[in-house]
């Protein structure tokens, strides 16, 4: 007799995986990443479970947009204070703070629940092409 087994968090078999932001593109390597992160490049997928795996992305500051988007695109959020709409163009939040760039592309990708913000914690994004998780023998993975 055939039976469907739903993975959940005490069988999910993570892994921790490496890529590099060298020369990728944002919403390319935020897609994949995302996809990562829920699991759903497994066989064992299973919407309301986190099954996905670790990823540690390095070389952030290095990322690249096509098109206009160097100029035009804008980070937007409120303070919740009257009139305290804070406007910061990429280039900027790219210079000061390389690693959000990515972490609010992906974070933005995934689900908008308590789900989502557990699948969010498993990303670690660096700015150089150092990080701490050699421990965890990170696997690297090219993106093509």
């Amino acid at each position: 007799m055939n039976c469907t087994t739903h993975a959940n968090a005490a069988t999910a078999n993570r892994k921790w995986l490496h890529i590099s932001a060298k020369d990728q593109v944002l919403g390319r390597l935020a897609a994949r990443v995302a996809q990562i992160l829920m699991g759903k490049h497994k066989p064992t997928y299973t919407p309301h479970c986190d099954v996905g795996d670790f990823v540690v992305i390095t070389d952030a500051s290095s990322i690249v947009v096509t098109g206009n988007k160097a100029k035009q695109k804008v980070y937007i959020h409120h303070t919740g204070w009257i009139g305290g709409l804070v406007r910061r163009p990429y280039a900027e939040v790219l210079a000061k703070h390389p690693t959000q760039v990515i972490e609010l592309a992906v974070r933005r990708m995934l689900p908008k629940t308590k789900l989502g913000r557990a699948m969010f914690y498993k990303l670690k994004v660096y700015a150089g092409n150092e990080h701490p998780h050699e421990a965890q023998n990170p696997k690297t993975v090219k993106l093509s």
